[in-house]
């Protein structure tokens, strides 16, 4: 038992340990609970730091998702001054918020969930609640109540949807629960309470398991088989294109291989299927109320500003920040696409559009499928704890950007990779190595494996990164090679012609592929060719090596010259030495130092700093070029430690 569990006593880390277990089946299943939602409770008898007695109710903290919650993930919350908070008429949200972390018995434990009050009176032990989408399609129809009421029979009481928080603990707390073990909201969910934790979770699945029958849907949110991905790559960038602009920020775009999403798509009447609003109003914050139908963003655009604007008099506070870029968008031909900031993202409006489609599908094959009014709608979403989750952290400077490194599996271009999506891109590695696709597990890292000199293996990882995240915003070219040293007049053909090949041919065949989507970079495109101070200073024994990088630097500037026209900015750094890389061999580095007259350890540090350079010392020069710097182009930066015949 971890300490912070025993530091309530021993009932209370017991309770804890039950609460997670079931909350963790809960979880576990996506049509009960999708990406954080839900919530679960239990109460206790605990001891507070004199050794006193205390009752406590531990709920699941904000930010927390039921599938791996742990211990720590619950708040302890005091019952004594949580109930006397139901006697008020008003409590805003953000007087609740300081109200339950007052409650806390712990400072360090996360914000309890908004419905902590709810929790806090049911006549209960173990409260469980889902927004299982089984009951939400139940009651996101005309006439619900009686439905529900019928279907699920005895012990469950149906409420009207209310704001979630204070509104519905009010609301509940003036219900009538004698002889209940259960609570339907219509369109948000169920809630189950018993005193023994199996129960409630038996109570839970069972009215689940009676609703689905029900309604005839036995699954939810099956993707079906995976399909080819059709449309012009190059449209889909543009359309990503119109979306950031809408946004004000650059997004990625993702195209689902979903056959049950591309069926869903190609239906008629598309539009008045999809206007009628979310399957639940807290899905609005991740989807907006409505998918785009087709591509014109402008008009969404533009409706969704309506929408705003004939609302904001309801908002608590001013809204000055508005994004009427779409979320979700379906398209004949391209099927289900999902916009937003980060991958993951993109990943939770694909799976709510999904559950939706099939939410709305069983309920209108019941009496049809109805959600809340606009009005109701825009209350969740413009809600002050609705938008904290949306600005609860600053994202890093490339979220919402898309990049393509060749060699990227191992030496710089894997350091550079790294770096890029340290810094929020998504990122798409080019590399021979057949374990490119593992070298990161980054939910927005696609490896693709081959030579980076095949023009048929570009064009398909190019096409990857816009399928994938919608477009290319930063090429870095860090491919390469090092030819066996030898002075010209030994000069073999074969290896001339190999460096030739990969270090300047490739470059070109990587710069042209790119071009098209570069030229459709929300923020304007960039390349950064990762080149070498044998341009500026070269030495004997490189001749190939010097001539053919010497080849590619030329025409990063003559690229730099092409495209400045259309925002795209080409610049290059020139590392030197960098020894952690697996050109730098211990044979040739010990060669090399030879041919100096150093050692090996005096030639690593042969530069005015005296200092080593590493690939992630060239990477921050690569990042540097994409995050800033944005009144510059054919540049050169040398990273190199300082060498005087550079210099």
């Amino acid at each position: 038992m971890t300490p912070h569990i025993s530091r309530y006593g021993q009932a209370a880390g017991f309770a804890l340990d039950e609460l997670t277990r079931v909350s963790h089946r809960l979880g576990a299943d996506p049509s009960l609970v999708l990406h954080g939602g839900g919530n679960t409770s239990i109460k206790v008898t605990g001891v507070d730091v004199a050794g006193e007695p205390v009752e406590l109710i531990f709920v699941k903290g904000s930010g927390w998702n039921l599938a791996t919650i742990e211990p720590a993930g619950f708040a302890p919350l005091r019952l004594e001054r949580l109930l006397p908070l139901l006697e008020r008429e008003q409590l805003g949200d953000q007087t609740m918020v300081n109200e339950l972390r007052q409650a806390s018995l712990d400072a360090t434990a996360p914000t309890a969930s908004i419905e902590a009050l709810l929790h806090a009176q049911l006549p209960a032990k173990v409260a469980l609640h889902s927004h299982a989408d089984a009951i939400v399609a139940l009651t996101d129809q005309p006439d619900a109540d009686d439905r529900v009421r019928e279907v699920l029979g005895e012990g469950v009481v149906v409420l009207p949807y209310v704001m979630p928080g204070f509104e519905l603990a009010r609301l509940v707390a003036a219900t009538d629960l004698d002889g209940a073990d259960a609570i339907v909201l219509s369109n948000h969910g169920l809630f189950t309470f018993a005193d023994d934790p199996d129960a409630a979770l038996a109570r839970h699945l069972a009215l689940v398991e009676r609703a689905a029958a029900a309604i005839g849907q036995p699954a939810w949110g099956d993707p079906g088989e995976s399909v080819e991905r059709a449309g012009d790559p190059r449209a889909l960038a543009e359309l990503r294109k119109a979306v950031s602009v809408a946004a004000g920020r650059p997004l990625h775009l993702g195209q689902s291989s979903s056959s049950r999403a591309l069926q869903f798509a190609r239906r008629g009447e598309l539009d008045a299927l999809t206007s009628r609003g979310t399957a639940t109003p807290e899905h609005a914050i991740y989807t907006k109320r409505s998918p785009l139908v087709g591509r014109d963003v402008a008009g969404y655009a533009a409706d969704y500003r309506r929408y705003v604007d004939a609302h904001r008099h309801r908002a608590p506070g001013a809204i000055t920040d508005i994004d009427p870029a779409p979320r979700v968008i379906l398209d004949p031909e391209f099927g289900l696409l999902t916009a937003g900031p980060t991958v993951s993202a993109l990943g939770v409006a694909a799976d709510i559009a999904l559950h939706t489609m099939d939410i709305i599908d069983a309920a209108d094959r019941v009496a049809g499928y109805r959600s809340l009014d606009e009005a109701s709608t825009f209350d969740i979403e413009y809600s002050p704890l609705e938008q904290a989750k949306l600005h609860k952290a600053a994202l890093p400077q490339l979220s919402g950007e898309v990049a393509v490194v060749t060699g990227a599996a191992s030496g710089i271009g894997r350091a550079v990779a790294a770096a890029l999506l340290d810094s929020g891109a998504a990122v798409v590695g080019v590399d021979l190595s057949a374990d490119v696709a593992a070298t990161f597990s980054a939910p927005g890292w696609r490896g693709v494996s081959g030579d980076a000199g095949d023009a048929e293996l570009l064009g398909r990882a190019f096409e990857l990164a816009v399928r994938e995240f919608g477009g290319v915003d930063i090429l870095v070219v860090a491919a390469g090679i090092f030819p066996p040293s030898a002075p010209i007049a030994e000069l073999d053909d074969a290896a001339w012609e190999r460096a030739m090949r990969i270090n300047a041919t490739a470059v070109m065949k990587a710069f042209r592929a790119a071009h098209p989507y570069l030229a459709l970079s929300p923020r304007g495109g960039r390349v950064v060719l990762v080149s070498t101070k044998n341009v500026a200073a070269p030495g004997p024994g490189a001749a190939a090596y010097s001539a053919s990088k010497t080849a590619a630097a030329q025409l990063a500037r003559v690229a730099a010259i092409e495209w400045a026209g259309e925002g795209i900015r080409v610049n290059q750094v020139e590392p030197d030495a960098v020894f952690d890389t697996a050109i730098w061999t211990p044979e040739l580095l010990a060669k090399r130092a030879a041919q100096y007259g150093l050692t090996v350890e005096e030639y690593r540090s042969r530069n005015l700093l005296r200092t080593e350079v590493t690939s992630a010392a060239v990477a921050e020069a690569v990042v540097a070029f994409c995050t800033g710097l944005t009144a510059t182009t054919g540049a050169h930066l040398s990273v190199d430690g300082g060498n005087d015949r550079v210099i």
